[in-house]
């Protein structure tokens, strides 16, 4: 049974979720570092919120560990580099607090554009400054959106609502979505020049940190007011205190900050500033949602295998997740074979979905070819990791999909690129999805690859078989199965025999000694 740790508090639906999956669960919250590292080894998941820091430290000492799950959207409280080259799969959770960071911005928007903090205060106080307070309209305002993702679009929604003009600017955002939300898009400079209210909806990242530096506030309108519910990090704080004390931004409004908890900041007491303690998630819907969320992704990833919402692989769906599997283990048995018989440096590598095969997610198909590639060469290394060892090799990877059927209903090609040119391999699924080689280099060649394998290659004559088979029995090694293909009568053969045991360096010597053999290798899988 699959063990989980909930190391931050948590809505106890959570835990209830993987109980109900067949998932184990402890909930030990509060823990330092250093005893988190005591007990991390024993768990196969780790479910957590903002406190607990994921470092590589962690990582290290999580030797069981198969995947992290954020409650929340930010997760710069996880090292995913070092998760990715661990092979631990990180999970956020999108979707389950959209709503009301969205909320929370419109929120702040209403609050710089009427002063209500300040007001509240001074009525409170026993002042009545009626002629002190005055605020602008929302109606015919232009809102510029800094990301246009799933928040940043319920904004856009929200403004609409309110009769407001929405340019948005975000790098990712196709033109065909921007007239689905109903906005404009534009470049950063003509955001900053347009805008009336400015709100980030964007993850920090190094292209997004500072992304309202000083120079680009002194690009922005005057009068502007800002409001940040993202992450902290995409303003400068200093300049964006300038400019309120200037007079060139009418407002801001911050619930996140560079440093968090944010106990002073040069902003605090600036006028016409709101700030919030990073209240974006923070209502009652949004932290059951965000629970139950992270514990079905988590459970369905340990118990099924599917993959939802994963920042470091290819996301794969309970439902998807059996149709796949099938096409997984070919592609994997396909990387390793063409690993084993590959040598030298391998630039590139293709990997080509033919007929039934290109209908399906290609992801997690690539990830499982170099997961088996690359383990002829590692132990530490699953389809979490490989893309990124890939990466870190210098290795080149192509997909290539082809829907048009050709000699097989379905078919999976792996091919390297290698200092004797390129070396291709060619598998399929038969019968109850059964994973079966087709092609090796060119030849035709059936051949199921399990357990222990000789590879052969040799020069198609007469009396090969019956000396390889004597050869075989008076070394009392047991043949299982026995695949032959050629490329022409005559030419260059291929044999491929399953064996009881390890292909040993003396059955080896003896293969290579027989006439006209070219090539032999022992082969595992």
């Amino acid at each position: 049974m699959p063990k989980v740790l909930i190391s931050d508090k948590m809505d106890p639906k959570a835990a209830q979720i993987f109980r109900e999956r067949g998932v184990e669960v402890d909930e030990i919250t509060g823990k330092t570092p250093e005893e988190l590292k005591a007990i991390i080894g024993q768990y196969d998941g780790l479910a957590i919120r903002s406190s607990t820091k994921v470092t590589k430290e962690i990582l290290d000492a999580a030797t069981n560990l198969k995947v992290v799950g954020r409650a929340g959207i930010g997760v710069d409280n996880v090292d995913i580099p070092a998760a990715s080259a661990k092979g631990v799969v990180v999970m956020n959770t999108p979707f389950g607090n959209s709503i009301t960071t969205a909320e929370h911005a419109i929120a702040l928007m209403f609050a710089l554009a009427r002063q209500l903090p300040e007001a509240d205060a001074s009525t409170q106080a026993g002042k009545w400054e009626k002629n002190r307070f005055m605020g602008v309209e929302l109606t015919a305002k232009t809102l510029g959106l800094i990301g246009a993702g799933n928040i940043g679009g319920i904004v856009a929604d929200r403004a609409h609502g309110l009769k407001m003009k929405v340019v948005a600017y975000d790098p990712f955002l196709t033109p065909e979505r921007a007239v689905e939300m109903g906005v404009e898009k534009v470049t950063l400079d003509e955001l900053l020049a347009r805008a009336d209210f400015i709100t980030l909806h964007t993850p920090l990242t190094d292209q997004t940190r500072n992304i309202l530096s000083a120079e680009n506030l002194a690009k922005t309108k005057p009068g502007v007011r800002i409001i940040n519910c993202a992450r902290g990090g995409l303003i400068d704080e200093e300049a964006l205190k300038a400019g309120l004390d200037s007079g060139h931004i009418a407002g801001a409004a911050l619930d996140v900050f560079v440093t968090e908890p944010a106990k002073e900041s040069p902003l605090f007491g600036t006028p016409n500033f709101i700030s919030t303690p990073h209240l974006g998630a923070s209502t009652t819907e949004a932290q059951v949602n965000v629970a139950i969320q992270v514990a079905e992704q988590m459970a369905d990833y340990l118990v099924t295998g599917g993959v939802t919402n994963a920042l470091n692989m290819p996301s794969l769906s309970a439902e998807e997740a059996p149709k796949l599997k099938p096409y997984m283990a070919l592609a994997e048995k396909l990387g390793s074979l063409v690993g084993q018989l590959s040598h030298g440096v391998i630039p590139r590598i293709s990997i080509h979905a033919e007929g039934a095969a290109a209908e399906l997610n290609p992801k997690p198909i690539v990830s499982a070819v170099l997961s088996g590639f690359l383990r002829t060469q590692t132990d530490t290394v699953n389809m979490v990791n490989a893309p990124f060892l890939a990466r870190e090799r210098g290795i080149e990877v192509r997909e290539i999909r082809t829907e048009r059927e050709g000699d097989y209903h379905t078919l999976v090609r792996v091919s390297v690129k290698t200092e004797a040119g390129e070396r291709s391999v060619a598998g399929t699924l038969f019968g109850d999805s059964a994973p079966r080689l087709v092609e090796l280099f060119g030849i035709k060649v059936e051949a199921d690859l399990a357990g222990h394998m000789l590879y052969v290659v040799n020069e198609d004559a007469p009396g090969f078989i019956g000396r390889i088979g004597t050869l075989l029995g008076e070394a009392g090694v047991n043949i299982g199965t026995f695949h032959l293909g050629r490329r022409q009568a005559g030419g260059e053969a291929v044999l491929l025999l399953s064996v009881d045991d390890e292909v040993s360096a003396e059955l080896l010597a003896g293969v290579k000694a027989l006439p006209g053999v070219k090539t032999a290798m022992g082969l595992a899988f």
